[in-house]
């Protein structure tokens, strides 16, 4: 079976950013998928910052990354780029960290202003890392996330099929040998 990573990079706790990404594992689950998600801020932020040598949590989310066979890397984004949680995470993968995987870049913004924020300052060091293909990639306003008392997304519909379509784009981009086999959900 498949299996996608996604990982979260929201420094908050009550995070739109985490919900977005919940919404997706859920809609991959729905069309056969093993999805993960790996939240940034529950690692622990001395071996992120090379004060202490990696411990097991961080060597298994390492090794997450390692054995997905696709990512969605989703980031709130703050003047203008991802978060600084994000980049310390990224620059402890190899420099061929995401080689053969395709990516689903997601992320979150109170205006309209940082919507290129995907292509100008996160696809660069995604494909730095050599991912096989990034993808289009998803922004979507805060104001169009909302927190369910339970911690699910609700999603105003527009941007759910925003997001849905992007989540298509990522399963027809995986590679053949990795897809789950089963076409995408309707709309």
């Amino acid at each position: 079976m498949t299996h996608i990573l996604a990982v979260s990079a929201s420094p908050t706790r009550e995070s739109r950013t985490a919900a977005l990404v919940q919404h997706a594992i859920d809609r991959l689950s729905l069309t056969g998928f093993d999805a993960g998600h790996l939240v940034l801020r529950e690692l622990p932020a001395e071996e992120l910052l090379g004060i202490r040598r990696p411990g097991a949590v961080l060597r298994r989310a390492l090794e997450d990354v390692a054995v997905a066979d696709g990512l969605i890397v989703a980031t709130p984004v703050y003047k203008a780029a991802y978060t600084g949680l994000l980049k310390t995470f990224l620059d402890l993968l190899p420099q061929s960290g995401l080689a053969g995987k395709t990516v689903l870049p997601l992320a979150t913004g109170g205006g309209c202003a940082h919507v290129l924020a995907i292509d100008y300052a996160l696809r660069p060091v995604l494909t730095a890392l050599r991912a096989r293909h990034v993808v289009g990639g998803c922004y979507q306003l805060e104001d169009d996330i909302a927190r369910r008392p339970d911690g699910s997304a609700q999603i105003r519909p527009e941007a759910e099929l925003r997001l849905f379509d992007a989540i298509d784009d990522f399963i027809e981009a995986l590679p053949a040998s990795t897809a789950a086999g089963s076409a995408p959900l309707p709309q």
